[in-house]
């Protein structure tokens, strides 16, 4: 993959009212924060604005998506409001803002986890109708089975969709070593720490090599080191699959280190206030965050969420 874009960009911040999208940019930015081009563009093409970008390549779509909730007492409390937006192939984006403004929401939808909502929601230009095969969810908690070995474990969506585990074994081999936990095979839960256990956990939703990553708060729960750690290797591992990421996080240092666009969401209930292009190249080193550019991004993303 390539580490830097291939061309002078910008991209302007985009508005509530704007296409989330996988689009280019035209110019260097002048400020950090407000525009950028492309971290981590495709090999084998240069990034295209929503209106040439062409229907292969668009793996997320939402369009107004609207979610409401009805409460035990009857009551409808409105968690998004139309939400619209479209994730390229390849790109990695985060989204932040305050707790209960919508962000897990999006995700379980787009996970095909909740059925019941309102307006158009599509992987691969297909509607969600449940679980897909081509999408792939790590949460906070690894959700292990206990009894179960690392190899095992990893290997359990393989069982559950009944694909054979003796085929798989090569593979399982191959993301044990990509996540940096080989000679931990055998290994029970109990037996591991809390980041090995994320690992495991991302391990287990790349088996079936799913298109699209969807990641909710990963890393929330643990300590600072063990996710600086982790955030490089999920960096990492996101080059080098190539896949498309969307992660929720509350933290705004993650979002930009890791995304090629941050997306900042209002209190509930949930819309897009901004997205926020960041244009640092890959490879990324956890050194950028201690740069006054990286402190630009993070505290333009702060004063929003300040007045949102």
């Amino acid at each position: 993959m390539p580490t830097s874009c291939s061309r002078p960009t910008a991209c302007s911040r985009s508005s509530s009212s704007s296409r989330w999208s996988a689009s280019p940019c035209t110019s260097r930015p002048s400020s950090p924060g407000t525009s950028s081009c492309r971290g981590r563009p495709s090999p084998h093409r240069e990034r295209q604005p929503p209106a040439t970008l062409p229907t292969a390549l668009i793996m997320i779509t939402t369009d107004a998506l609207t979610k409401t909730y009805v409460t035990r007492g009857g009551e409808s409390v409105l968690a998004l409001d139309r939400v619209s937006m479209v994730i390229g192939d390849g790109e990695f984006v985060s989204i932040v803002g305050p707790s209960g403004c919508g962000k897990t929401t999006i995700l379980r939808i787009l996970a095909g986890l909740i059925p019941d909502f309102e307006g158009r929601v599509e992987v691969e230009n297909s509607p969600v109708k449940g679980p897909s095969p081509a999408v792939a969810v790590a949460f906070q908690d690894a959700n292990l089975l206990p009894w179960r070995t690392v190899l095992d474990n990893i290997l359990l969506p393989i069982e559950i969709r009944r694909l054979g585990k003796a085929k798989y074994r090569a593979r399982a081999a191959e993301l044990i070593e990509m996540v940096g936990l080989t000679g931990f095979e055998g290994k029970l839960p109990s037996e591991l720490s809390g980041g090995m256990r994320q690992r495991v956990s991302i391990a287990r939703a790349l088996i079936q090599d799913p298109k699209i990553l969807l990641l909710d708060e990963p890393f929330g729960a643990l300590d600072a080191m063990t996710r600086d750690v982790l955030n490089l290797e999920l960096s990492r591992i996101a080059t080098a699959t190539g896949k498309t990421v969307l992660l929720i996080t509350h933290s705004i240092t993650e979002a930009v280190f890791l995304s090629d666009r941050v997306v900042v969401m209002s209190p509930r209930p949930g819309r897009i206030t901004e997205t926020i292009d960041v244009h640092f190249p890959r490879p990324r080193g956890i050194d950028l965050t201690s740069t006054a550019e990286f402190g630009k991004y993070t505290g333009n993303i702060r004063k929003i969420l300040n007045y949102v």
